[in-house]
């Protein structure tokens, strides 16, 4: 059972300490935990229910590196004499702190199955030596030399020396009062292999009261922030498997032990809403409401304490009628999807009742079986800056429903924790109240040593508390990813076209000369032909100039639309104006070359993206849902 321990006097107090990271008043509020555990000790939802759910196991040692392996797509690398082309491209693409943790979940793997008297698997420096510079694309040399680098030193200890593709910044003391920068052009354990080269590890001193959490920005680059939503699913596909490597390799560099929970059975159950995967749930939403990406019970329950609980004082945090509470569900059970469900006849305390327990109820936990205990890691990393870096890869990595689920919750939190003035609930508050519900799993082992209930609940609020708080920063794809991406989707291309040796050695010594000689012209302007298929009965033919930015390109296509001709360095074109276009609903795609399809930044510098992405399309679409703030 993973129960927290019962609630002592102790434990309700304030503590007034110096060293303390959570702030005093807040503090008082761990009552707020507690008792939403005794709530759910009431409702017998930590009891193990025979036949439903067994516990999930932690797996042993050699057993977590095949699953790791195996999650990353790495498998294959396992007693195999030499990687095979697409373990190949994957490899080529990593840095040196992400090369060095493959090695050693490799070198793990390889001591425990020599302990079980096991034929020895190939050692991981043969794998990494068979590559041919010959047979590689040239940025692929760089990853290379890298790693035999890498492993002049010991593999256990994680590299310190100098990465120059890194930008170097230093780790401020996080203050309210001050906007800090927070970098994605750089993998995240560079940075940190970086700051634990150059100072003792950070200590976040964190400011009593409230509005003691930073403020943090992502610093556009050229390219402009990428969103989780703007890759295509294609795309998106193969950013878990980096994400994942990149927290391993984080983690390693921190001293952090990342370990992945082996998922517990379950039992199907008769309910359609209650107890039911995440994924069987949309499947049968997706039948009624096309394209639905959150489960319709959880958008009900939500827009029902949208509407009428937001300025409820407690909302929650007192608890409903657990009598009332298990009507409404067997209610909803039976009424739901036909339509004939009351929402007006539920009180707001009962709603967030109902909300609670659907999470809860969950087969596994929304924060996954696997990776629940990566997400109570975090509360270890002392540094804040950090441990938004680590959830941020932790929410990448996430199944794409668990994902949009979890987003979807957060959204409302906010806005609870926003009428803090009528409804009398901190942010602090509502992550105590939810921290249970999200950590605290019937078949989850959490085993808590003695004295250290207290620690772990303030960490686990904590975590809930970050989510909340900087769920738009969590929910961006980091540069570095995005650029391994188009590293992966060239050799993807790149493998299919070309055959004979002799031929692409001599077209990527071409094409290495032709960027030279790009480089060295500095190309200072591009015409540019950009479609509009649905818009425009041609192409539009666009000057580019270091200064373009994509938002200049709508608004000047907005503008023109339903003039009689568009007009761009003298250049005319036809135009066909089909309704009237706001420009805020129009959005610039890049589409194929070494990407599949990429929703730009309205602040992307054009010029620039063309030198990243030469032989990409650009298409003007109308946006399907919201539109991009520019």
């Amino acid at each position: 059972m993973n129960q927290f321990p019962a609630k002592s006097s102790s434990q309700c107090q304030s503590l007034e300490d110096s060293n303390s990271w959570l702030p005093s008043i807040e503090s008082l509020s761990m009552d707020d935990f507690w008792m939403e555990v005794e709530n759910m000790k009431q409702t017998d939802e930590l009891k193990q229910e025979d036949g439903c759910v067994t516990e999930a196991q932690i797996p042993e040692e050699g057993e977590a590196e095949a699953q790791w392996l195996q999650d990353t797509g790495l498998a294959d690398l396992i007693g195999a004499p030499t990687p095979d082309t697409d373990n190949r491209a994957l490899l080529s693409t990593l840095t040196k702190t992400q090369a060095a943790a493959v090695q050693r979940r490799l070198d793990t793997y390889t001591r425990s199955i020599r302990r079980k008297n096991k034929p020895p698997v190939r050692d991981v420096r043969d794998i990494f030596g068979t590559f041919d510079s010959g047979e590689v694309l040239a940025e692929r040399v760089d990853a290379e030399e890298k790693w035999t680098q890498l492993n002049s030193r010991p593999a256990e200890s994680p590299p310190v020396a100098d990465y120059p593709g890194c930008v170097e910044y230093p780790c401020p003391v996080p203050s309210s009062g001050k906007e800090e920068i927070f970098s994605t052009d750089s993998a995240y354990s560079e940075q940190a292999a970086l700051l634990q080269k150059r100072t003792l590890p950070p200590e976040s001193k964190w400011i009593k009261g409230k509005g003691s959490l930073p403020k943090f920005r992502i610093p556009k680059g050229r390219l402009g922030v990428t969103r989780i939503g703007d890759l295509s699913q294609q795309d998106m596909k193969k950013i878990p498997t980096l994400a994942l490597i990149e927290l391993t390799a984080l983690c390693d560099i921190l001293g952090l032990d990342l370990r992945r929970s082996k998922a517990g059975k379950w039992k199907s159950t008769e309910n359609q809403l209650f107890g039911v995967p995440l994924s069987t749930l949309l499947e049968t939403d997706q039948k009624v409401v096309p394209n639905t990406q959150v489960p319709l019970i959880l958008q009900a329950l939500l827009s029902c304490l949208e509407k009428r609980g937001l300025d409820t004082e407690g909302i929650l945090r007192v608890s409903g009628s657990q009598t009332r509470i298990k009507i409404l569900q067997q209610k909803l059970e039976r009424d739901f999807y036909a339509g004939l469900f009351n929402w007006d006849d539920v009180h707001q305390n009962d709603a967030s009742g109902l909300l609670k327990r659907f999470i809860r109820e969950l087969p596994t936990p929304l924060l996954t079986a696997e990776y629940l205990p990566a997400f109570t890691v975090v509360q270890n990393i002392p540094d804040l800056k950090q441990r938004l870096q680590a959830l941020n890869l932790l929410i990448l990595i996430l199944p794409e429903a668990n994902r949009n689920t979890l987003k979807a919750l957060l959204e409302f939190l906010r806005k609870v924790a926003s009428r803090e003035k009528n409804n009398k609930m901190t942010l602090w508050n509502v992550s105590m109240v939810m921290a249970p519900n999200l950590f605290m799993h019937k078949g989850q082992p959490h085993r808590i040593p003695e004295g250290k209930g207290k620690q772990l609940a303030e960490g686990a609020a904590d975590v809930v508390r970050a989510m909340i708080h900087y769920q738009d920063l969590l929910w961006t794809v980091s540069s570095f990813l995005v650029a391994q991406v188009r590293k992966l989707n060239e050799s993807s291309s790149w493998r299919h076209q070309f055959y004979d040796r002799r031929i692409k050695n001599f077209l990527r010594k071409i094409h290495t000369d032709k960027d030279k000689g790009n480089k060295t012209s500095g190309e200072p302007s591009k015409v540019v032909k950009i479609q509009a298929a649905l818009l425009l009965k041609d192409c539009l033919e666009v000057h580019l100039h270091n200064g373009t930015k994509a938002a200049d390109v709508l608004k000047q296509f907005q503008r023109h639309l339903c003039s009689n001709s568009w007009n761009v360095m003298n250049t005319v074109s036809p135009v066909q104006c089909n309704g009237p276009v706001e420009s805020s609903n129009l959005l610039l795609y890049e589409v194929g070359g070494n990407i599949s399809e990429h929703c730009l930044d309205p602040d992307t510098y054009l010029l620039d993206l063309y030198h990243t992405n030469p032989h990409g399309e650009w298409v003007i679409k109308q946006s399907p849902t919201l539109p991009r703030t520019l």
